[in-house]
């Protein structure tokens, strides 16, 4: 296990919800655990994937009658984790006080979300993904081999939008960005009307220059939120990457928007694979692998402050996984 109590205690999402229905058992690895997310009819369960008798992987059972059963030896776990039957000697179950290690676990925006600790917060709040006005799409997971602090950077990091993604984002004019700036907010640092880049878009008074603007609030040490803006259309994500392992991450993305595109989602969802594509060659080069939060260890620009405030509050933080 990757032992940080910050991440510890936070909330992760390990799958999609619409992946596991009643009866289904599936695997998922968290912070360097396995896990078994079974789903008993009525709710999804995430546990450590570890029988009590001698180890064997939980994932390899099957879900009868509301209980886990191990593959192994046919022991069976109700939804509390206490070992309920041992077949081997049925009327001496009480006596091996065998239980399974269960986790914290919920739904939420379409993801399967766990906490291996004790919670010190809710579930990371998607207020777009709470309104119904607003369209969502779930995209990803995109796998990295890179800690997820370097990842969820990477999504705070405007400034590599229209170089790096420029034949989606349609960069045009000018790339200079202007001062803005950053904030401390009770999540932790935000940024409002970054300006990007510009583009050329056709509108009701005919083709010109548009301003393409992001707002971001980081809301745990590896979740952020940004919202994109034109007059009343109004487009959010929210990016949570999960530390599977060391240098081993997930990225699930939620996009919302209020307004139509014209496009499917699987249109959609192509678009936000194409970006991560080209992310996740970048972000795996990076070296050192581990974020320096040291701001001596890399050269800084007023175009990094919403990065180099992440970084700070990571360190006020105290977190250790993943940084330098």
């Amino acid at each position: 296990m990757l032992n940080d109590p910050l991440l510890l205690n936070d909330w992760h999402a390990v799958a999609r919800a619409s992946t596991i229905q009643a009866g289904d058992v599936k695997r998922a690895r968290l912070l360097g655990d396995d896990l078994v997310l079974w789903h008993d009819g009525r709710e999804i369960h995430a546990w450590l994937d570890q029988c009590a008798h001698r180890g064997t992987k939980l994932s390899l059972g099957k879900v009868r009658d509301q209980h886990l059963v191990c593959a192994y030896h046919g022991w069976c776990y109700d939804n509390s984790g206490m070992c309920t039957l041992v077949p081997a000697h049925p009327a001496d179950t009480s006596s091996f006080n065998a239980k399974a290690r269960v986790y914290r676990a919920q739904v939420k925006y379409g993801l399967i979300w766990v906490c291996l600790g004790t919670p010190a917060q809710p579930v990371p709040s998607f207020p777009e993904g709470d309104d119904s006005s607003f369209r969502q799409v779930l995209a990803g997971p995109y796998h990295f081999k890179a800690y997820a602090t370097r990842v969820l950077e990477n999504f705070l990091d405007a400034g590599h939008y229209p170089f790096l993604h420029s034949s989606q984002m349609a960069a045009g004019t000018r790339y200079e960005m202007e001062k803005y700036d950053v904030q401390s907010t009770t999540d932790g640092p935000a940024a409002k009307d970054v300006l990007t880049h510009r583009i050329w878009r056709e509108g009701p008074n005919g083709t010109g220059e548009v301003e393409v603007t992001y707002s971001f609030q980081v809301l745990r040490p590896l979740t952020a939120h940004y919202t994109k803006t034109y007059r009343s259309e109004r487009f959010a994500m929210m990016d949570t990457v999960t530390p599977v392992d060391e240098a081993d991450s997930l990225v699930w993305s939620i996009m919302a928007l209020n307004y139509s595109t014209g496009n499917s989602d699987e249109a959609l969802l192509d678009y936000q694979d194409k970006l991560t594509v080209q992310d996740i060659p970048i972000v795996e080069s990076q070296r050192p692998q581990l974020l320096p939060l040291d701001p001596t260890r890399e050269v800084h620009t007023p175009s990094d402050g919403l990065a180099l405030a992440y970084r700070q509050w990571l360190k006020k933080l105290g977190l250790k996984y993943g940084t330098l």
